[in-house]
């Protein structure tokens, strides 16, 4: 996919330029109109001007740019785990996470209109997505075709025409793209939610009265018990530490970079002094954002 499909394309022409007019309330997001991105956007800044980037590349230099305030990423999904290449791009992005935002991904299946399911032969979308569905369509007899974005893969059912052929993708693609919903809430777990981030070009102080999470990279030295030692100020200064992945860079296996998410923010002492401890064991830590929580990470019963 090198371009919109030609609804989606006339959604994005409008949508762009009415950001343009006031970028400050422009809020970029990736992919094509009917996103789940878009989603959230609607969700969490309801009075916003939602800006669709090609690209997450696309998003975040819009944001650099000034043609929008903010951008609202996909970072992590509850089936699928992390987004790929968002770990690398907000440490070189050089903005700042300044909130947070959590959609419950339900899939439907949408078709052209007059399309029953039992048409359906072929079901196209982002491949995340056509894993979150993959039972349901095998049980049904559908095959998956992947595409670069769910609502992308609405807009080239609605642009096709063709009866048997229907796209995974939320309700919101079916109203911008005039495309039936032929079967929804088709994810194969109830618990599908993916967490976006919100970034900004600064930082900004999180209102009072609101729990709070910091968001963290460090690379750990290359020595036995690196991690364990490096980690060992959170749990004697009891900070909660909600989050935890690794991953390397620029083909290195020597030495690991870390993200991680913790409750609290650097100014509270319990949080400092946990800070400094990492700072010691590690190469380097760098600070992404503090903002409030969206929901909290309490177990249940907890």
């Amino acid at each position: 996919m090198t371009s919109y499909p030609a609804p989606a394309a006339a959604l994005v022409a409008a949508m762009t330029a009415a950001a343009a007019v006031d970028p400050s309330r422009a809020i970029a997001f990736q992919g094509a109109p009917g996103a789940y991105s878009h989603q959230a956007v609607r969700e969490a800044f309801p009075d916003a001007l939602p800006l669709p980037c090609f690209s997450f590349d696309d998003a975040i230099e819009a944001v650099q740019s000034g043609r929008a305030g903010r951008a609202v990423i996909p970072i992590e999904n509850s089936l699928h785990g992390r987004v790929a290449d968002i770990h690398f791009l907000l440490p070189e992005s050089g903005l700042a996470i300044v909130g947070e935002h959590f959609v419950r991904v339900r899939h439907c299946l949408l078709g052209v209109r007059g399309a029953v399911r039992e048409d359906v032969r072929v079901a196209i979308s982002h491949e995340q997505a056509l894993g979150q569905v993959r039972r349901r369509l095998a049980d049904w007899g559908i095959a998956a075709e992947r595409y670069a974005d769910t609502a992308g893969a609405a807009a080239l059912v609605a642009e096709a025409g063709d009866p048997a052929r229907a796209a995974v993708a939320s309700r919101l693609a079916a109203e911008l793209y005039d495309l039936d919903v032929l079967a929804e809430n088709i994810e194969d777990a109830a618990h599908n939610t993916t967490r976006f981030v919100v970034l900004s070009r600064e930082a900004k102080p999180p209102a009072p009265g609101y729990a709070l999470m910091t968001s963290l990279l460090f690379e750990v030295r290359s020595v036995p018990a690196a991690l364990f030692k490096a980690l060992g100020g959170f749990a004697t200064n009891g900070v909660n530490l909600t989050k935890l992945e690794s991953y390397l860079k620029g083909g290195a296996f020597s030495a690991a970079e870390f993200y991680a998410d913790i409750e609290g923010t650097p100014d509270d002492p319990g949080v400092a002094r946990a800070l400094d401890e990492l700072r010691f064991h590690t190469n380097w830590v760098r600070i992404l954002g503090t903002y409030p929580q969206a929901r909290s990470r309490e177990l249940p019963g907890g």
